[in-house]
């Protein structure tokens, strides 16, 4: 991976299954658009209101020549899950970019 990758996380215990994760869904946005200048990923857990439950939620920021993507996806039950809808999110972006800069003459 060549892109600078940052990850933060509040509230949830670090884990290499959880690292690892993360480093290769952000490898693979370089297959979609490969001039990816960084990506940030926050993962939190807000404890909610009594009786509510717990969010989950991802973040993931994509900075690109001239243009960010942002996408985040909560989860009530499953970090993981919330990692992938919110990194497929930024994949549709990143791809839309794409077909877009492809477009341009």
């Amino acid at each position: 991976m060549y892109t600078p990758l940052q990850v933060s996380l509040r509230g949830i215990a670090p884990s290499e299954a959880l690292i690892r994760a993360i480093r290769d869904k952000a490898q693979k946005l370089e297959h979609f658009y490969d001039r990816i200048a960084a990506c940030r990923v926050a993962l939190t857990l807000d404890p909610g209101h009594p009786g509510q439950g717990k969010q989950l939620s991802a973040h993931v920021g994509v900075k690109l020549p001239g243009r960010a993507v942002e996408a985040t996806r909560t989860h009530d039950k499953n970090i993981y899950i919330a990692l992938r809808e919110a990194f497929d999110a930024a994949r549709r972006q990143l791809e839309d970019y794409a077909r877009e800069k492809r477009a341009q003459p």
